[in-house]
C-alpha cells in the first residue's frame, strides 16, 4: 500500500496535486523535517518517479560519481571525472547549472567550443562503457519529481531544507545507477553551509539516505572561504582543470581531486584502500592519462579534436586571446602575508562582469573572470599584482575597491591548511 510520502510524490508527477498543494507539503517538511528513514523514503519515491539507468553487471560495481554542494572555483568534477576513468571507473557524471556567482560544471564545459551536455540514457551509456566517463544535463527521464519539487521551492523560499536538498541531490545521482557516490559538503562564509553544525547535518543526511538506498556513500567536509585554486569564471576554470590533468595544477584542487577520487576508487574495489586510491589519482594526473581520457570525453561529447592539439589553440578556442576581451592587474596596496581572500565578494564582482547568472535563462560571458596570483601564507609586496581581472568594459572603481577589499594580508607568517575538515 502506498505511504503518504509515495502518494504525494506521485501526485506532483502525474499532476493531481495543484501548485499550492506541493507547496503547502513542501513547507511542511522545511518547518518540520523529516526522520532518516523518512528521508530515504522521499529520495527513493523521487528517485523512482522516473528512469533509473542500469548497468551490464560486469561493470555496475565500477559506476561512480560526485557531487558538491558549490563553491567559488570549483572545478572538482572536470579533472575528477577523467582521472577516476583512467584508474578503472565508470564516471556517468550527471551535472548541472549555476545560478549567482561562476555558471556550474556544465556550463564551464560549454566553454569547450560544440560540448553537447544533452544526451540520452543510451548516448550516456554508451560513452560510459566506450570512454568510461561522460559530464552531462539531467535528461526529462531522470527523478521528474524532482524537477517539479525544485521549481516550486525555488520561488517559495523553501531551498534551504535537509532533507529537501538531500531529497534532490540524492535521488539524481542515484538515478544513474551509482555503486558509490561521494558528497563534497562545503563550508564557510562562501558556502551553502555557513557553520559547520550545519553542514554535519546535511552531510550526515546524504551519507545516511545513500547507505539506505544501496549505494555506498562518502562525505567530505571542506573549507569554503577562499576560492579552489586560482581561477574565477567559465574558461578560465576549464583552463586551470586542464592544466591539473598536465600535473600543473594548484595544490588545493589537485589535494581534493586525489581525496575523492581515492574513495571512489577503493569503494569500486579497483584498489585496497583509499590512500592507494588517491595516490592512483594523482599519477594519472602527472603521466597524461587523465589528460587522455578528458580530451576523449569532450570529443565524445562535440568538440573537436584540434583544439587540444596545443596549449595555444587551446586558449585560442576559448576565447581568451578575444581583441575585445581586456585585462587589468591590480596590486597590492602593502606587504604582509596572504591570511585571507574572500571568495563570496570576489565570485559576486565576477557575476556581475556576467560570468554568473540570476536567472535560468540569463546568458554568461564565458571569457570574463579573475585569475589570482596569490593564495594563503603567500608573501607578496607592496605593489606586487595578487589578482588580474578578465572584463568587456572599463572596469569601475567600485569593482577595483571591492576587488582590492577581498584580500587580506598579516605581518606573521600563514601556513596554508588543508581544506578537508572531515571525512564521514
Amino acid at each position: 500500500m502506498p505511504t503518504h510520502i509515495q502518494e504525494m510524490v506521485n501526485g506532483v508527477v502525474d499532476g493531481t496535486l495543484t501548485d499550492s498543494q506541493v507547496e503547502d507539503w513542501l513547507r511542511d517538511i522545511f518547518d518540520n523535517g523529516l526522520s532518516s528513514e523518512e528521508t530515504v523514503e522521499l529520495t527513493h519515491a523521487m528517485l523512482h518517479s522516473g528512469m533509473v539507468i542500469k548497468w551490464p553487471k560486469e561493470i555496475a560495481h565500477l559506476i561512480v560519481d560526485k557531487h558538491s554542494t558549490g563553491g567559488v572555483g570549483d572545478k572538482v568534477s572536470l579533472p575528477l571525472a577523467p582521472a577516476l576513468a583512467a584508474c578503472g571507473a565508470k564516471v556517468p557524471m550527471i551535472s548541472g547549472r549555476g545560478l549567482g556567482f561562476t555558471g556550474g560544471t556544465l556550463d564551464k564545459l560549454e566553454s569547450l567550443p560544440n560540448y553537447t551536455v544533452g544526451l540520452t540514457p543510451k548516448q550516456l551509456q554508451s560513452q560510459i562503457e566506450d570512454v568510461g566517463c561522460a559530464i552531462a544535463g539531467q535528461t526529462g527521464d531522470i527523478a521528474p519529481a524532482d524537477k517539479r519539487m525544485y521549481a516550486i521551492r525555488d520561488i517559495t523560499g523553501l531551498i534551504a531544507s535537509v532533507p529537501l536538498v538531500t531529497g534532490s541531490i540524492i535521488s539524481k545521482k542515484a538515478a544513474a545507477g551509482l555503486n558509490a557516490l561521494v558528497m563534497d559538503v562545503k563550508v564557510g562564509k562562501a558556502a551553502f553551509m555557513k557553520n559547520e553544525d550545519d553542514a554535519r547535518e546535511l552531510a550526515n543526511s546524504m551519507a545516511s539516505t545513500g547507505q539506505g538506498l544501496g549505494m555506498k556513500t562518502s562525505v567530505t567536509l571542506t573549507k569554503m572561504d577562499t576560492p579552489i585554486g586560482y581561477a574565477i569564471g567559465n574558461s578560465l576554470e576549464v583552463l586551470e582543470s586542464i592544466e591539473t590533468l598536465r600535473g600543473n595544477g594548484p595544490s588545493d584542487l589537485e589535494e581534493l581531486v586525489c581525496v575523492q577520487g581515492g574513495i571512489l576508487l577503493a569503494a569500486a574495489n579497483l584498489v585496497e584502500d583509499e590512500e592507494i586510491g588517491a595516490l592512483a589519482i594523482h599519477d594519472s594526473l602527472h603521466d597524461g592519462t587523465a589528460l587522455s581520457k578528458f580530451e576523449q570525453m569532450c570529443i565524445s561529447q562535440g568538440v573537436s579534436s584540434e583544439i587540444f592539439q596545443s596549449e595555444h589553440s587551446l586558449m585560442n578556442a576559448l576565447g581568451l586571446l578575444d581583441e575585445s576581451l581586456k585585462t587589468t592587474e591590480l596590486s597590492s596596496e602593502k606587504s604582509g602575508f596572504v591570511s585571507d581572500i574572500n571568495a563570496l565578494e570576489l565570485a559576486m564582482v565576477s557575476s556581475e562582469l556576467g560570468a554568473g547568472r540570476k536567472r535560468i535563462d540569463d546568458v554568461l560571458d564565458m571569457q570574463v573572470g579573475l585569475l589570482i596570483d596569490a593564495h594563503i601564507g603567500y608573501q607578496i609586496d607592496e605593489g606586487e599584482t595578487w589578482i588580474t581581472v578578465y572584463h568587456r568594459e572599463k572596469l569601475s572603481e567600485d569593482h577595483i575597491q571591492r576587488i582590492n577589499n577581498c584580500l587580506t594580508l598579516s605581518q606573521n607568517s600563514i601556513k596554508d591548511e588543508s581544506r578537508i575538515i572531515d571525512i564521514l
